[in-house]
């Protein structure tokens, strides 16, 4: 994949480390998919896997964004981390992380249970509780999970440290 460069490479991020730092620390993706030459955005939170180079999300077993992930699997996403507007400097302080990735749907009841885990350690701030009464056997197996596999990304800062 062609990666583009940054105009300002002042603001990039090139250590996958700070990138993957980005991804912890955020609740929620951006996916672009598109199908029949028709683009369509969707908002989801997430669990990030960085051993494994992918991100996890969690959705129902039909409708509109797996109509078009079926049609077609490959998605750009981003990641934001939003310091806020700098009052004064009309201008906005951030950290972001885009990727393109290919989503493959997760069958394995394991790998599942493992995704599902990642996900409420990313939103919960007392993971363990909702990880007891969230993955029973019942709720495992009926769940969809989409993995982003990663296969490029890159950084861009913005006015932060």
């Amino acid at each position: 994949m062609h990666i583009y460069h940054l105009r300002r490479s002042e603001k990039e991020i090139t250590d996958p480390a700070m990138m993957w730092a980005v991804i912890a620390g955020q609740k929620y993706m951006t996916l672009a998919l598109s199908r029949d030459n028709i683009p369509y955005l969707v908002t989801v939170n997430y669990g990030c896997d960085q051993a494994a180079g992918c991100l996890y999300f969690h959705c129902a077993g039909e409708g509109k964004k797996m109509d078009y992930l079926r049609a077609n699997p490959v998605v750009w996403g981003q990641v934001l981390e939003d310091h806020g507007y700098c009052d004064g400097k009309c201008d906005h302080a951030f950290r972001t992380v885009q990727f393109q990735g290919r989503v493959v749907f997760v069958e394995d009841i394991e790998e599942k249970r493992r995704a599902l885990a990642l996900m409420i350690e990313q939103l919960e701030s007392d993971p363990e509780a909702v990880k007891a009464r969230q993955l029973t056997e019942k709720a495992v197996a009926r769940v969809t999970i989409g993995k982003v596999i990663i296969e490029a990304m890159s950084g861009k800062a913005n006015h932060v440290a």
